[in-house]
């Protein structure tokens, strides 16, 4: 499964894959509890892939992000939770991103991102991370 098919929802807590679409919206279930829920076009959506972090030079995508966060971690979850405070999660951020923007950046940010590798990570959806590039490799050599 590919981030295009991973969303986030303004309001409602964790990650959400996307089951089906409606004429007025699309069918979700929820990472956490897998409980699924139909949200309508109103709602304030967002695609994991199209999501990017702000550095000093350019927008590094989430999905490069998260890779650099799975090369720290070896796969596994992250060695500090979402929940730590501001200084230890932007520590843990200037080691895997260390030219994100400070200013446009913020601590709920990093907590965002760390709840979301975390909820990847423990859905065995961080292979899709790899094989993304494999597709585009693929469709930029044809």
């Amino acid at each position: 499964m590919s981030l295009d098919k991973i969303l986030a929802i303004s309001g409602k807590p964790g990650l959400f894959e996307i089951v089906t679409q409606t004429r007025t919206g699309a069918v979700v279930q929820s990472l956490i509890d897998k409980k699924r829920i139909t949200v309508g076009a109103h709602s304030n959506i967002s695609i994991l892939s199209e999501i990017a972090i702000y550095t000093l030079t350019e927008e590094v995508p989430l999905r490069d992000v998260l890779k650099k966060v799975k090369h720290k971690e070896n796969g596994e979850p992250t060695s500090i939770s979402h929940k730590d405070g501001k200084d230890t999660l932007e520590e843990y951020f200037f080691d895997v991103l260390p030219d994100y923007d400070e200013d446009r950046v913020y601590p709920s940010d990093i907590k965002k991102v760390i709840q979301w590798y975390n909820l990847l990570q423990k859905n065995n959806l961080l292979d899709a991370l790899e094989s993304e590039d494999d597709e585009k490799d693929t469709s930029e050599e044809e």
